[in-house]
């Protein structure tokens, strides 16, 4: 295999024909035979006293590892495939100075209760530095319940904040100012209604959409293969999703109306290779159906955005996020025809990953976030959430919340990681994993193609069956000791049993709430609110966009319920096949 490591050079074009006419060029040869005699003499002559701690080494993933990468076994041409950080393919990163210009945003995922102690937290994290918000809903509220719903027992609150109508929007933000802080927003099923309620809570206070900057999450096509948190069928919720993409592109020019995310694909039990392959494969089937809308594609995909797991095999993560930066780069350009640059950037949310969390010996969690989120940046993502340590336990207390806040900063501001932009690229190792992972991606994004794209693949259960296999691999190689879990499998301290404080939730929060949603629907014309939701209906049943009139309901005080009861009259309802 031939290696280009400075391209456009003379000795890049030297070596590029060589390898053209099937010669190995001169210097790559002395490597390849220095490796032979290293691993014949230096190597041999050590193993042959001490043999190697395992037979294969593998990645989290189990990619099989190298024991050494040279030149010889890397082939990269460095501005086709690297680039500059802020050009083409991005590979090195998507803004011309990284973090050297501007920190990527601290953004901690918060929220429980009620709103008015979920606006308590967010009002504290911004005082210790946070850079923006990031809304945990409850899951009646995910799944299109009002938390007087008889589906919403012992569930209000207590993953997340209760919001039923514009009512519960106004007192979570209050005191926040819109236009400053940028919002995201984690809810996919119901994201429609989530974002109009926010367009409706910033019309009330005279904020301009135009100034109005954050995310909503709005990913149904993962909530089919992983996370299953639906209100409609897999189409209906493409055209969601399609509506959503059309109206932020004319009314929200700062607003991420999707944010393509890998990162329960993989707490579900994905590889890293899965993850990227799947989350791209899902982008690339929301570009379409923008497309398939009449939107032109440079319009809407400057405001995609996406979101990674952080998982803790360090290079493997930090090559997943490098690859998916060039994969997409070139995706938008060869196959969509996109013409802007802003069109071609990857941009990225990352959270360091839940499912490595233990509750065993619980401090090592510390220790996990703090390695994940060193990946999350050198991999060169622009929003981070870094997870506390109880999470396991219960959502995070102040003081947790507050270590993982901490964790970021240091890595920003101590370890020096942001002074440099991708001060990896160029390793031997970090290119060869990077050009493994976008390999076995692309592989599985020409699979998904063959099947007639994303939508088609989840109708037919293909990743969900693929990441079910991967999970099931990694179980048993643990549980086989294969691979070392410190506190569970290996290092377990007999009788741990570590006390941390816990926050508890209230079971007075859902009593609270339901009064308070009580007061609400009281209170309002209910009129408006027959003649609001009946323009919804006729919206759903027709090619009209949903967005104008959810937005017109929620002014009136529509609870999310009714708005979804509305679309799964028309669009009805699904349910997830088995699988064996």
């Amino acid at each position: 295999m031939d290696v280009q490591t400075v391209g456009g050079s003379p000795r890049a074009a030297a070596e590029g024909a060589a390898s053209a006419q099937g010669e190995v060029p001169a210097d790559v040869a002395a490597i390849r035979e220095a490796r032979a005699r290293w691993e014949a003499g230096t190597r041999a002559k050590v193993l042959a006293k001490a043999p190697l701690r395992h037979e294969r080494f593998t990645t989290l993933s189990d990619l099989e590892v190298p024991d050494v990468v040279t030149p010889a076994d890397v082939a990269f041409d460095y501005l086709g495939d690297l680039g500059l950080p802020g050009e083409f393919p991005y590979t090195r990163g998507i803004q011309p100075t990284m973090y050297r210009g501007r920190l990527w945003t601290m953004r901690q995922f918060a929220g429980f209760g009620t709103p008015e102690q979920t606006n308590a937290r967010y009002h504290y994290l911004l005082s210790q530095g946070q850079a923006g918000l990031s809304v945990a809903f409850d899951f009646p509220t995910l799944m299109g319940y009002d938390s007087d719903s008889p589906r919403s027992l012992g569930e209000v609150g207590m993953c997340g904040v209760a919001v039923d109508t514009l009512r519960d929007m106004e007192v979570l933000f209050d005191g926040i100012p819109l236009d400053r802080i940028t919002t995201s927003m984690t809810i996919n099923g119901p994201a429609i209604v989530m974002l109009c309620f926010y367009v409706a809570l910033a019309d009330a206070r005279g904020i301009p959409r135009s100034a109005l900057g954050g995310t909503i999450q709005n990913d149904c096509l993962k909530e089919f293969i992983a996370q299953h948190a639906w209100v409609v069928g897999p189409r209906p919720a493409m055209r969601m999703v399609a509506d959503t993409i059309e109206f932020a592109a004319k009314e929200l020019p700062r607003w991420h109306p999707v944010s393509i995310s890998g990162y329960h694909i993989r707490e579900a039990g994905s590889t890293a290779a899965q993850e990227l392959a799947f989350t791209l494969a899902d982008g690339i089937a929301y570009v379409q159906s923008a497309i398939d809308r009449g939107l032109d594609v440079d319009a809407f995909a400057p405001r995609l955005s996406f979101f990674f797991d952080v998982h803790t095999d360090f290079f493997e993560e930090i090559a997943k996020f490098r690859a998916a930066r060039r994969i997409w780069a070139r995706v938008m350009r060869d196959r969509f025809g996109a013409k802007k640059a802003e069109s071609l950037k990857l941009r990225t949310h990352a959270q360091t990953a839940g499912v490595s969390l233990t509750a065993q010996q619980p401090y090592n969690n510390v220790a996990r976030v703090a390695v994940q989120a060193l990946a999350a940046v050198l991999g060169g993502t622009q929003s981070l959430h870094t997870n506390s340590l109880d999470e396991t336990y219960a959502l995070p207390t102040e003081e947790a919340v507050t270590i993982a806040l901490r964790t970021q900063q240091i890595v920003a501001h101590e370890t020096g990681v942001a002074n440099s932009i991708d001060p990896l690229g160029g390793s031997y190792f970090v290119e060869w994993m990077t050009n493994k992972l976008e390999a076995e991606a692309l592989d599985y994004i020409r699979r998904i193609d063959d099947m007639g794209g994303m939508l088609a693949a989840v109708e037919q259960g293909y990743p969900q069956r693929e990441i079910a296999g991967a999970a099931y691999r990694f179980q048993r190689q643990v549980e086989r000791g294969e691979k070392v879990m410190v506190g569970v499998n290996e290092f377990v301290s007999q009788g741990d049993a570590s006390r941390i404080p816990l926050l508890k939730i209230d079971e007075e929060v859902q009593r609270r709430q339901c009064d308070s949603l009580a007061a609400v629907k009281a209170s309002r014309d209910a009129a408006k609110v027959a003649s609001a939701l009946a323009a919804v209906r006729e919206a759903a049943r027709g090619n009209v966009n949903l967005c104008p009139p959810i937005i017109e309901a929620a002014k009136v005080y529509c609870t999310e319920q009714e708005v979804c009861d509305v679309l799964r009259e028309v669009f009805g309802t699904h349910t997830d096949p088995a699988e064996f």
